[in-house]
């Protein structure tokens, strides 16, 4: 709109439709614009989104309180998870014996020639399980600690000459329950072997029950019979009816990162299971705790380019039995 020559008002109709039609174009943008909120807007849709957050919540609130119970009640999984994530540290027995002294110490055995040489060593640390024990004993309860090999199955006797016990191993692979340890046990003291007579005087058990228990040793192969007598299917057997391990040595830390783990052959609760069915109805485990043997994988290279590996107990500076060195 404008005042023309006459002093008139004028309107300048193309300037009118012009802007006319764009305020019209705002007001009917604004009149569509809640109906496309009203199309878009879905209340379902956002009770979905709600009971997402709600279920994530509650997933994580699980796994959170999952985490604890198996940190507190379960330490053997939070071990597992650790070294499957090469997190924390772990105990082991404290090393004596580094690889360059046992390489030093043993050279004329490794190298048999000029022409063998050394390469480099490898720290393995093997998986033993420590356990605080109570058993009863001249009717006196005492108290002590058992160092358990969780790769061949047995009991350490002594940390220092590192004496083990031979039979275990192969009663774990067999289950054997309580009652066949009684004839395992009572062979074991009579040196080994003993008659059919010493058994069912020793036991005090009717004469059906012990065969039941003999026959199933024989099934498992722990035990054979050699004409009147029963012995057990062992080389050499070692069976302990006293759980203690003379142990002098301390225990310190180790970080996981970068430290070969040898993996276990056996679990807690089979090793449990093996001590109460071997020491009796007054045994009892108080506390349990994973250790590690600290060995030196010594490697040389023989003149045709072969190598040869032995492995070395950190701790005395002796070599490890071969089936120990079964990885």
């Amino acid at each position: 709109m404008k005042i023309d020559s006459d002093g008139k008002f004028k309107i300048d109709s193309a300037r009118y439709f012009v802007n006319t039609g764009t305020f019209f174009k705002q007001i009917n943008t604004f009149c569509v614009f809640p109906r496309i909120l009203k199309r878009h807007y879905n209340p379902k849709r956002k009770e979905i989104m709600i009971m997402r957050w709600l279920l994530s919540l509650g997933i994580l609130s699980s796994l959170g309180f999952g985490a604890w119970k198996m940190s507190d009640q379960r330490p053997d999984l939070k071990a597992k998870v650790e070294d499957l994530l090469n997190l924390g540290s772990f105990h082991t027995l404290e090393l004596k014996y580094s690889a360059n002294q046992v390489m030093e110490n043993h050279r004329r055995e490794l190298l048999k020639s000029p022409r063998h040489k050394y390469l480099e060593p490898e720290l393995r640390f093997y998986p033993y399980l420590l356990m605080e024990v109570k058993y009863l004993f001249s009717e006196k309860t005492e108290e002590s600690v058992i160092l358990w090999d969780m790769c061949d199955g047995e009991m350490v006797l002594n940390t220092k000459t590192w004496a083990k016990t031979h039979g275990f191993g192969d009663c774990i692979k067999a289950n054997t329950d309580r009652h066949e340890f009684k004839i395992i046990n009572t062979i074991s003291k009579k040196g080994g072997s003993c008659d059919r007579e010493h058994l069912a005087k020793t036991l005090n058990i009717e004469t059906d029950v012990m065969d039941i228990w003999v026959d199933s040793l024989r099934r498992k192969k722990l035990i054979v019979q050699v004409g009147n007598k029963y012995r057990l299917h062992m080389e050499d057997p070692l069976m302990v009816s006293i759980p203690s391990t003379i142990v002098e040595e301390r225990l310190v830390t180790q970080s996981c990162k970068n430290s070969k783990k040898i993996s276990k052959r056996f679990n807690l609760s089979q090793v449990e299971k093996i001590s109460q069915s071997a020491f009796g109805i007054d045994f009892a485990i108080k506390h349990t705790k994973d250790v590690y043997l600290p060995v030196h994988c010594i490697v040389v290279q023989n003149p045709d380019g072969s190598v040869h590996s032995s492995l070395w107990n950190a701790l005395n500076g002796k070599r490890v039995s071969y089936s120990h060195s079964l990885d």
